[in-house]
C-alpha cells in the first residue's frame, strides 16, 4: 500500500492534475493540513473520506518535531493497510508540509511507501497573473521572506510569506529591485490582489508572494 502526497495546485479547483484527481478517487482516507487544501480536496472525495491533520504555525522545532512526529504515526499505519493520501497546496516537494512528514516516515515508519503526485505551484503560476515572461537563460530565485526579509543578489527574485509586505518592498527598491505583489493567486474562494503599492498589504498574510527584478534588467531587456 501506498501514501501519495498529491500537490492541489495553488488553490483553484480546476487546477487539479489529472493524475492527482485520479489519486485522490482511488484512496482509502485523505490527510489534510488545512482548510485550503481541504476545501479543494472536498469538490473530488467526499467529506468521509477526508481527516485533519493539525500542525503549529510556530518555528520552535521542538513543538514541530513533535507534530511531525504524531501526524507520522497517526498515517503509518492507514497507509500499511490501504493507499491513502496526503494534499497540499502547490506542489509537495516546494515549501510544503509534505517534506517534513516525508522525513519523519522515512525515518520512523521506513516499511511506509511513499509516491509524489507533482502539483501547478506558485511558483510557476504567478507569471501568469503578474504578466511575466521568464525568457531561455534568464536568472530566477526562490526564496523565503517573512517578517520584513528580503534576499538580494539574483537579478529576478520569487519571494514566498511576504508576511511584512512594507518593509521587504522598502528594502528591495533600496537594492534596485522593482517589485510586484500578488496575494491569495488562484485561490477561488478569496479575493486576489496584484500590487506595486504595499501600502495596500499592510495587514500579514502568509499566502503573499512578491517578484523582484533588478531595474537595469528590466532596462536592458
Amino acid at each position: 500500500m501506498t501514501l501519495y502526497g498529491i500537490g492541489l495546485g495553488p488553490g483553484a479547483t480546476d487546477l487539479l492534475t489529472v493524475r492527482g484527481k485520479r489519486r485522490l478517487e482511488s484512496v482509502g482516507v485523505v490527510y489534510s493540513p488545512g482548510r485550503l487544501s481541504r476545501r479543494v480536496a472536498a469538490e473530488y472525495v467526499s467529506e468521509s473520506k477526508l481527516s485533519d491533520l493539525e500542525f503549529p504555525m510556530t518555528t520552535d522545532p521542538d513543538e514541530l518535531q513533535a507534530a511531525w512526529e504524531t501526524a507520522a504515526a497517526e498515517v503509518a499505519p492507514k497507509a500499511r493497510e490501504a493507499d491513502a493520501a496526503f494534499v497540499t497546496l502547490g506542489d509537495p516537494c516546494i515549501y510544503s508540509t509534505f517534506g517534513h512528514l516525508r522525513r519523519t516516515l522515512r525515518e520512523q515508519h521506513p516499511t511506509v511507501d511513499i509516491e509524489v503526485v507533482p502539483g501547478v505551484s506558485s511558483v510557476t503560476a504567478f507569471a501568469s497573473v503578474l504578466g511575466v515572461d521568464i525568457d531561455a537563460g534568464a536568472e530566477l530565485t526562490l526564496r523565503e521572506a517573512t517578517d520584513g526579509e528580503a534576499p538580494i543578489g539574483p537579478n529576478r527574485l520569487i519571494l514566498f510569506k511576504v508576511t511584512d509586505a512594507p518593509t521587504t518592498y522598502e528594502k528591495l527598491t533600496a537594492a534596485g529591485y522593482e517589485v510586484t505583489f500578488g496575494r491569495r493567486l488562484f485561490v477561488d474562494t478569496e479575493a486576489t490582489l496584484v500590487t506595486t503599492d504595499p501600502d495596500e498589504l499592510t495587514n500579514r498574510d502568509y499566502y503573499t508572494l512578491a517578484y523582484a527584478e533588478k531595474r537595469e534588467v528590466t532596462e536592458s531587456e
